[in-house]
């Protein structure tokens, strides 16, 4: 029979913990950083971004940052073609060939919501009633209204039934535009 008497030295113990932990706080830093890069080019190359295509697909999940992204800095997307969905929103001073392409931004957590979206001009834009559902491709260009704001000209329009989707959110506030071009 082997017995074999270990002596426990408390220093050695202590180092060895210490290691221990040195190691694992070091690996969860890393993955942390990793993770933040990681989901910044996720952001970047996700279809939020609305650049690099020859028409740019607006969804619901996007509608508010694009919305956002473009008012801020109009010049930069002067020309961008876009396609996007929403119902037929008019006020009362808007031209005939004027309406806005809106959506539904829920502000609150009881529901509450207000109507936001692009200004559109379209000639014979009255043949589309107001809360009609539409699809749309378009040019973002400069127009007014009240100031200067972005107007999109459109060129091809279609009719859609209410999307399961309807409802959009406020802008994230991690959002990042990836380029000046949509």
């Amino acid at each position: 029979m082997y017995i074999r008497n270990f002596k426990v030295n408390g220093k050695m113990i202590f180092k060895f913990v210490f290691i221990i932990l040195f190691i694992l706080i070091f690996v969860m830093f890393s993955i942390g950083v990793y993770n933040i890069f990681k989901d910044r080019e996720h952001v970047i190359s996700d279809n939020d971004d609305i650049s690099n295509k020859k028409v740019n697909v607006i969804s619901a999940n996007n509608y508010t940052n694009v919305l956002k992204e473009v008012h801020n800095d109009l010049n930069s997307y002067l020309g961008t073609k876009i396609k996007l969905t929403g119902f037929v929103y008019r006020l009362y001073d808007f031209a005939d060939d004027q309406f806005v392409l809106g959506r539904q931004m829920i502000i609150s957590s009881d529901m509450q919501a207000v109507v936001v979206g692009f200004l559109c001009h379209l000639n014979g834009a009255d043949k589309y009633k107001d809360g009609c559902w539409i699809e749309i491709e378009g040019t973002i260009t400069k127009g007014e209204y009240h100031g200067e704001i972005p107007v999109i000209e459109i060129e091809y329009i279609k009719e859609v039934k209410t999307p399961s989707d309807e409802y959009v959110y406020p802008p994230d506030e991690n959002y990042i535009p990836t380029s000046a071009n949509l």
